[in-house]
């Protein structure tokens, strides 16, 4: 089964052009090096409508996986998670428990991520760190359940 992704950049200065996004372009090579294929990519503000709204139009579109990077962390403006429950179907917090277990042996603050993973509608949804060596670094420790994750998301007959 082909995973066709969705990208979604969430970053007030990045949307906004006061400095290039990194995190999209490291989480897009980090997905295709899983041998994914990008399909969707788009870079937004850190705000509830348009995180939704992106994430519904990509589901839309047929991203079985949706990656967003940006917006976990405690700051005022850091929404993504409020905004993904806020449409899920189900949460997954193992997702979010591994790729903090895993960040803590790297950085102290990983505690402060609010990294998660759900379904909305027919699509694997996962919240990245902003930091790109981070977002890269948590994709790969949950990547080997994605594969399987996606396909009971799409409702594809599994063998497990």
């Amino acid at each position: 089964m082909q995973i066709l992704v969705g990208i979604i950049t969430i970053s007030d200065r990045a949307s906004g052009g006061e400095y290039a996004d990194l995190g999209g372009p490291a989480v897009k090579t980090a997905a295709e090096g899983h041998g994914w294929r990008v399909h969707s990519e788009a870079i937004i503000p850190d705000e509830m409508t348009p995180i939704q709204e992106t994430i519904r139009a990509f589901s839309a579109q047929g991203c079985g996986l949706i990656l967003t990077t940006g917006g976990t962390g405690i700051a005022a403006r850091d929404v993504t998670p409020e905004a993904i429950r806020a449409i899920m179907r189900v949460e997954l917090p193992g997702f979010g428990e591994a790729m903090r277990m895993e960040s803590m042996k790297i950085t102290a603050n990983a505690i402060l991520s609010r990294g998660l993973a759900a379904v909305v509608e027919q699509s694997l949804v996962i919240g990245l760190p902003g930091k790109p060596s981070g977002a890269v670094e948590c994709l790969g420790i949950v990547a080997g359940a994605i594969p399987h994750a996606v396909a009971l998301a799409q409702r594809v007959p599994t063998s497990c």
